[in-house]
């Protein structure tokens, strides 16, 4: 992992910084970390196919009962 440090931090957000770390009982880098893996998020691994990636996208809004016309004809 790599350090940063960042200058010029104006005091009303050092001091959300501080007041949020302590409300959620963490270290200001920790809040920090969490922040900034909020916004920035790791990307999801990629399907090996399009199916895959496909279905990934649309299972979980569920699914449609298709009616398929028979073969008789």
């Amino acid at each position: 992992m790599t350090d940063i440090t960042i200058r010029d931090i104006d005091d009303y957000t050092l001091h959300r910084l501080n007041a949020l770390a302590a409300v959620h009982g963490r270290s200001v880098a920790e809040e920090a970390r969490d922040i900034l893996s909020e916004r920035f998020p790791k990307p999801k691994a990629r399907p090996r196919n399009l199916y895959a990636a496909i279905r990934a996208e649309f299972e979980p809004l569920g699914g449609v009962e298709l009616e398929l016309p028979s073969r008789d004809e």
